[in-house]
């Protein structure tokens, strides 16, 4: 790698068998440098605590949310057909999956540093497949180092303690020398997507709560059967779910990296997400930084973005919904996204391709701000009934002290990959 040293752990790396990353993933939380205080697993680290390498990082950074050329698409639509479906947010692909292409979440991770970002949600292919489909290694872990961008310095300020840590943790998380990987999911942008996705396939909202259609919904009848609903809640929920899961695979993809590096970690959750964002309500506790809003009809407190970095399709970041729609609108439509003629792709003909999809005219969009614009109204937010801004998993990395799993535990306990790793990767340590 250029401005990296090329260890032997690398190419151990690049011949790890999936399956054995498959069986072989554990949580291995025992690093060098740490303490169990107490019970039945009590022990103190006779080692330093070894912080992982640039290279180390990015590798694991690459893994949770590196861009992988370009995103394929979905083909066919039976309601709109000719039309090629126009769901997708990107046109770009990740390591991880997203609903219909919608990728409306960004990367963040911390060390004794710094905090990051990874801006990669909307970069171009940062190259072709070769003709057997292989990308350029060395390119891809490159081209993620290319799109971090440092937002605070030092280690996140989330203290590992009871409330911000769930007990189980309070020894473990956010320690020096370890890497942090922290997805965000923009759940504003995500529900407005699939507000769009319903109205091209038929529906509208219904709002639920209240027992009654979004007043005025009826002078959309001439593009939608506007007795046609999906209720407010349950897009939202489901929105929800979708967007969990892509935080999720991005994690368990650096799990699975992890055992093929030879470093210990986990993925989890247990962190309180508020705080995480910035919206625990204390200046010592900043976590990421994130904007928040209060109102006595929310049980939680709102994160709604942070300013030049990553900012939600809701006000107070847009003027209003109608603003947000225009500007998903121009994410998805406008020059470098993926249905602009002029953005490239994978095919033989990527113009005809993106081309093809139909852009959301100026009725459509009316009627997708108009719902969104009720629910922001009504209850004071967008979404109304859960976060505008969400994460749920993380992943740590740190550097096992095999003393503890040769204590404890049986022959087995960690791969070949962790009995190397020092040797591999750290040989002058």
């Amino acid at each position: 790698m250029k401005n990296m040293k090329t260890p032997q752990g690398l190419q151990d790396m690049l011949s790890f068998p999936l399956m054995e990353a498959l069986l072989g993933r554990r949580s291995r939380r025992f690093f060098m440098g740490s303490e169990i205080p107490d019970g039945v697993f009590a022990y103190k680290s006779s080692k330093e605590p070894l912080a992982l390498t640039d290279l180390e990082k990015m590798l694991i950074v690459s893994a949770c949310g590196g861009n992988t050329s370009w995103h394929h698409m979905i083909y066919r639509a039976a309601r709109y057909a000719p039309h090629l479906s126009n769901y997708a947010g990107s046109a770009g692909g990740r390591v991880f999956p997203s609903a219909a292409g919608f990728h409306t979440s960004q990367t963040f991770f911390t060390d004794d540093e710094g905090v990051y970002v990874l801006e990669m949600r909307d970069a171009p292919a940062f190259d072709e497949r070769a003709d057997d489909g292989s990308l350029c290694l060395e390119a891809f872990v490159t081209n993620v180092k290319k799109h971090v961008r440092k937002i605070q310095d030092g280690r996140l300020k989330l203290p590992s303690e009871v409330p911000y840590t769930e007990p189980h943790n309070t020894w473990v998380f956010n320690k020096p020398s370890t890497l942090v990987v922290i997805p965000v999911g923009d759940l504003s942008q995500h529900v407005l997507l699939n507000i769009c996705y319903m109205l091209q396939n038929g529906l509208v909202l219904y709002d639920d709560i209240n027992k009654c259609p979004v007043p005025g919904i009826a002078q959309f009848g001439d593009i939608v059967n506007v007795d046609t609903v999906w209720p407010i809640t349950f897009v939202e929920q489901w929105s929800l779910s979708e967007l969990t899961v892509e935080l999720g695979t991005s994690c368990y993809a650096g799990a699975l990296m992890l055992q093929a590096m030879g470093l210990g970690g986990w993925m989890f959750n247990g962190i309180d997400p508020f705080a995480m964002l910035g919206a625990g309500g204390k200046p010592e506790v900043p976590g990421l930084g994130f904007r928040y809003d209060t109102d006595d009809r929310w049980p939680y407190p709102n994160p709604t973005g942070l300013e030049g970095v990553m900012e939600g399709y809701c006000p107070p970041h847009h003027q209003d919904m109608r603003a947000a729609v225009d500007a998903l609108c121009e994410r998805k439509f406008g020059l470098g996204g993926p249905f602009h003629p002029k953005t490239p792709g994978p095919w033989k003909k990527s113009r005809k391709v993106r081309s093809a999809a139909q852009a959301h005219d100026e009725r459509f969009r009316e009627c997708v701000s108009f719902q969104a614009q009720y629910i922001y109204d009504t209850f004071g937010k967008f979404p109304g009934t859960v976060p505008s801004m969400f994460l749920i998993m993380y992943l740590q990395a740190h550097h096992l002290d095999l003393d503890f799993y040769n204590k404890f535990y049986k022959a087995g306990s960690y791969l070949k990959t962790h009995a190397m790793h020092l040797a591999s990767w750290h040989p002058d340590e």
